[in-house]
Parts: C-alpha cells; structure tokens; sequence
C-alpha cells in the first residue's frame, strides 16, 4: 500500500484528484469507479476545475458508481444518481451514455444486482476505483459481517451508518434502511483503488483496517490484499496508522 499525507482537506482533494486525472490522461477511455460523501467533494471540485482550464478531457471516460439507495427516485436531493449529477457529472464533458449508477427505483434486487455486475464486465472492469471508509469500516455500502465473495447485491444498513448519514435527510426516519451496493468481490477486482480519508474520527477505523485482521467484522480490512491500492488521508486521520 502507498500512503501519501495530506496536510488538510484541501490538499487530501488536490492530490487524490491528481491521481485520478494521472489516470484519465494515461487512458483517455478508462473505466472510474466513483463514489458519494462529503469526502470526495473536493476531489470532484479540483476535477471540474481542471477540466475547465483545459487539462482534462472526459469524453470516453466511463464512470460506474458503487452504490445507491433503494426506493428513492433519481431527482430525489439524497439519491447518488442526484447527488453526482449535481457535484459532478454536470460539470464536465462526460457522454451521458458512458455514466453508471444503480436503479434504486427497481424493486426486483436480482435482476438490477445482475444488470450491474453484467454491465461492468462488459466495461472490461474497473481501472481505478475511487472509496473512502465509514466508521465501521464499510466500504460501498458493504457493511461489517458481509461476504468477500459478494458481486453487487442488496444490503440492509446497519443503525450506525442511518445514524451517520441522518445528517443529509430531514428526519432520521427519511433515511432509507436499504441500499444496492457493489460488493466487495467488484471493488476487489479493479485494477486500482484509492481510498482517501479524513478527519480524526476515522483514525481508529483506518488503524483497524489496515494494522488489525483481515474480516469481514471490518469490510475494509480486505484492502490488505489487494496489489494496487493508494491511501491518501490527513494527518488527523493518519496518526494512530503510522
């Protein structure tokens, strides 16, 4: 694992986005895996930013999204189909036939599950997959006690995960109990992922994902075995790794 420190959010944003731009440049058709949050925020800000000065091209780039919650509609503020549109995608010159995301409108799992895990192969796989890490050390929305082994399925969110995620609803009630997700069998096998990390209270999860075992009790831990993967965290977030 490379582990590169950032000074602050600003700077964990500027050089996580680096990398991804590195690799948009190196393959002008690579396949990014994409994920929501208030982390990655800043790393789709400095993207736009450098695609409006004329630095990047997205027009065969083909993004694929990890994860969406079930049951609520695409211009729904809280959806992740609304959420990239709106901080990202429509921003930048992306082929609207090139974005990916899951139907959380579909109420049949299985054959959505499948659509998506079809639809990535057919993609050829991703190239880079961009996560962070929740405070149980979900990654996507896999959360602790989930198979390795699992391609995209249907997940129930455990109470601590409605409880950090209240914060972008009106009411606890409002958040939905389940989401799609690619699982972590998908994440494993892109060729690259960089998980960026920030802030204090994710010290301890970070230490348990990356120094603890290797189990499904900390979903993140499995990142421990793949070859490619690139930590890019602040200080606050790095204390208790190094």
């Amino acid at each position: 694992m490379k582990i590169i420190h950032a000074k602050n959010y600003n700077d964990l944003s500027r050089k996580a986005a680096n990398i991804i731009s590195a690799q948009v440049i190196m393959k002008q058709n690579c396949v990014l895996g994409l994920a929501t949050g208030s982390t990655p925020v800043g790393i789709y800000r400095q993207l736009i930013d450098w695609y409006n000065k004329g630095d990047l091209d997205f027009t065969n780039v083909v993004s694929i999204n990890l994860d969406e919650y079930v049951g609520l509609p695409v211009n729904s503020p809280q959806s992740y189909h609304y959420f990239m549109h709106d901080t990202f995608f429509n921003h930048i010159n992306i082929n609207p036939e090139n974005i990916h995301l899951l139907d959380g409108m579909n109420p049949d799992a299985v054959y959505e599950c499948r659509r998506y895990d079809q639809m990535i192969n057919e993609n050829g796989g991703i190239d880079l997959q961009l996560l962070g890490i929740g405070l149980d050390g979900h990654i996507g929305f896999n959360e602790p006690g989930a198979a390795f082994d699992l391609e995209t399925h249907c997940v129930r969110l455990t109470e601590s995960t409605i409880e950090a995620n209240k914060r972008f609803f009106k009411k606890q009630e409002d958040v939905p109990r389940l989401a799609y997700t690619m699982g972590i069998k998908s994440i494993m096998q892109a060729r690259k992922i960089l998980l960026v990390v920030n802030g204090e209270n994710k010290a301890d999860i970070l230490r348990k994902a990356f120094l603890g075992p290797v189990t499904p009790e900390v979903p993140a831990s499995i990142l421990q075995l793949h070859n490619s993967v690139t930590l890019v965290a602040d200080e606050a977030a790095l204390h208790t790794l190094l």
